[in-house]
């Protein structure tokens, strides 16, 4: 096991010698990776002790132990009483019989993912990877196997970028639940139990900045070294945190990750990020995420939404509402030309294997993007993102309801020579018109007053038929039919 004092002292000479500093000034240096603004897609998996009882959402070890939830209900009905059968007894039960590393990967190669962000580690604590902090890990339990090490493994092996998440600073709070009533989280009181140190928050308290009881010196030297732990084993290229890092205990360690991690790429000689949320790091010093939302309007910075394939949680649960590939694919075309990318969560089940729906959906994304895929990876901004009658809501948590996009709704993308302009629902009749590429003289700048040599239609054979006037840029065709995005690919001079 690790000496807590001696990683301590590795943090701080580490942090000593490099050339970033734990402070926001110096974090400030820190440029996004080449390979994430290359990117522009990749995958999210949660997959874990939750994927055993399957039920409500990733968030069932939490829930469980809330009197009268309906997890609380079912667990009763369905495991017996909580002190009798607790969160730990699924463990034995997590067997990831069937998972395959390689068939994963491959999946998701299929798919068209650039890098891939396993949760290392959720709320409820287990840790999925090899760990020499505490024996409640997959290795030593359940499956007994390094999931994320056999992930990233393949990752390499495949040429997609290794990345994780660590979700561990909310298990302050997550099992508190279980000590408002007989049960088996008050088994475990001191640190290095799974359950340590559930303590009681009241839901409407956990997005006070300052609010109490606030994460002791301890827990917090327990989650900055496990952070540092995964950053040391798996030299991940993007480290993912969940929320809850925003709280005003966390800052002082914040810093001095970021400070060691990036000054650890360096010796690797490798472009990394860390992803957040709520302002939890200073912007400029770290990567912005929105989860489950965007951006309404093109931004100056390269950025992350993470959104799920299922809306109803991130884990696999036998009641999950699975998206179409189609609206996730204009969601996709949204978030880059804003300039962001997007990491899909597909939620595997307990003995390794990934749903069929979600399947369907990955290798219907990866169809299109076989076809369409230089419109998206190593794509730039535009002048301007979109046009159209449909309003993208900003903000996190609102992707629950499809959106309906007409012939007039285009996003736009660019790529040296090319000017990608991509029409979000294709009509019956072939006929659209993209308004932004209207035929402006001078007077009308600064809008678009370039030349305009060529326009294709990618994936199919037909070659358009097209006008430029004083209202847009005319397009017709006859044959293109499409229920997903279509990408015309125009030459400019």
């Amino acid at each position: 096991m690790i000496n807590k004092q001696d990683y301590l002292r590795q943090i701080d000479e580490v942090i000593e010698k490099g050339p970033y500093k734990d402070n926001w000034d110096s974090l400030a240096a820190h440029q996004t990776p080449a390979w994430f603004k290359e990117a522009k897609f990749g995958i999210f998996i949660h997959w874990g002790v939750y994927s055993v009882p399957a039920f409500g959402n990733e968030w069932y070890s939490r829930n469980m132990y809330i009197q009268g939830s309906p997890e609380y209900q079912h667990h009763l009905k369905t495991y017996g009483p909580h002190k009798e059968f607790g969160y730990k007894d699924f463990i034995p039960m997590f067997k990831a019989e069937k998972f395959q590393a390689a068939e994963w990967i491959g999946l998701f190669k299929k798919a068209g993912a650039k890098y891939v962000v396993p949760v290392a580690e959720h709320h409820d604590g287990f840790q999925m990877y090899r760990s020499d902090i505490s024996h409640w890990n997959a290795y030593e339990m359940g499956p007994k196997r390094d999931a994320l090490g056999e992930l990233a493994e393949e990752m390499d092996k495949q040429g997609l970028i290794r990345g994780a998440s660590t979700h561990r600073i909310e298990h302050w709070f997550f099992m508190g639940g279980g000590r408002e009533f007989e049960s088996d989280i008050t088994e475990n009181e001191k640190e290095g139990d799974f359950y340590w140190p559930a303590m009681p928050m009241e839901w409407d308290k956990l997005h006070d900045l300052d609010s109490e009881p606030t994460p002791t010196k301890d827990f917090l030297e327990d989650w900055m070294i496990r952070t540092c732990e995964l950053i040391d084993r798996y030299r991940i290229k993007e480290l993912y945190f969940d929320w809850w890092i925003q709280h005003s205990s966390a800052k002082k360690y914040l810093k001095k990750i970021a400070a060691y991690y990036y000054n650890r790429a360096i010796e690797w000689g490798e472009e990394v990020q860390i992803t957040y949320k709520h302002d939890a790091y200073m912007f400029g010093t770290a990567t912005v995420d929105i989860e489950r939302g965007q951006f309404a309007q093109i931004q100056p910075f390269a950025w992350q939404t993470d959104t799920a394939i299922a809306k109803n949680s991130w884990c696999y649960t036998e009641n999950n509402e699975f998206k179409e590939a189609k609206n996730i694919l204009c969601d996709l075309v949204d978030v880059v030309s804003k300039n962001g990318c997007m990491l899909l969560n597909v939620g595997p089940k307990s003995d390794g294997t990934i749903s069929e729906e979600d399947q369907k959906v990955l290798l219907e994304i990866g169809q299109w993007m076989e076809t369409n895929g230089e419109a998206i990876y190593g794509t730039g901004i535009w002048r301007v993102a979109q046009e159209g009658p449909t309003e993208v809501a900003e903000g996190q948590f609102t992707d629950g309801e499809d959106k309906v996009f007409t012939k007039e709704d285009f996003r736009f993308t660019t790529k040296g020579t090319y000017l990608y302009a991509i029409c979000l629902s294709y009509p019956e009749d072939g006929k659209v018109m993209v308004k932004s590429l209207a035929d402006q003289d001078a007077s009308h700048l600064p809008k678009f007053h370039g030349i305009i040599n060529k326009v294709e239609v990618l994936g199919f054979e037909e070659e358009p038929v097209w006008e430029r006037t004083e209202e847009g840029l005319k397009i017709t065709t006859s044959k293109v039919k499409s229920d997903k995005p279509v990408v015309f690919k125009i030459s400019i001079d």
